[in-house]
């Protein structure tokens, strides 16, 4: 008898392990990343930091951007009359609320916002003010030549 043992399959053990090439090492990070981003994105646009309401006239409202068109505006918030009043930029992501603030250009309005601080990315707005509510209280106070007093225009008849 021959005692020489032959290898069969059970012994060979388990097959020679594959190498990950650089390449697809490269890939899934990269897919990692985007989906890291991703989330991180629409968290942001989800939670926000706080909200609020600003009154004030309503100066400048436009659609604009290179590439991502946003609908950017600004409100003049007066404290006092004959003081320069403090300019308040804000976005807007809604249609039916960017439509109704066209109308309201040049009229006192009083606009409910949310802040989303840490967006990536300036596609969703300029600023980190989101308006998503707009109320026209009225039309816009007149300033009297003689002095600093803010009054109500006359009421047409």
């Amino acid at each position: 008898m021959n005692s020489i043992a032959t290898p069969t399959a059970a012994d060979a053990g388990p097959p020679p392990r594959r190498r990950r090439s650089f390449t697809s090492y490269l890939v899934w990070s990269l897919i990692g990343a985007l989906v890291l981003f991703t989330l991180y994105t629409l968290f942001m646009l989800w939670w926000s930091y706080s909200e609020g309401e600003r009154a004030g006239v309503l100066q400048k409202f436009s659609k604009r951007g290179w590439i991502c068109k946003t609908y950017e505006g600004e409100i003049a918030m007066y404290v006092v009359g004959g003081v320069a009043p403090q300019i308040w930029h804000f976005s807007v992501r809604d249609e039916a609320t960017a439509a109704a603030l066209t109308k309201a250009v040049g009229r006192q309005v009083r606009l409910h916002y949310t802040e989303h601080p840490g967006l990536p990315t300036s596609c969703f707005g300029d600023t980190d003010y989101f308006v998503n509510d707009v109320e026209i209280v009225g039309p816009p106070l007149l300033f009297e030549k003689s002095g600093d007093a803010a009054v109500e225009p006359a009421a047409t008849q």
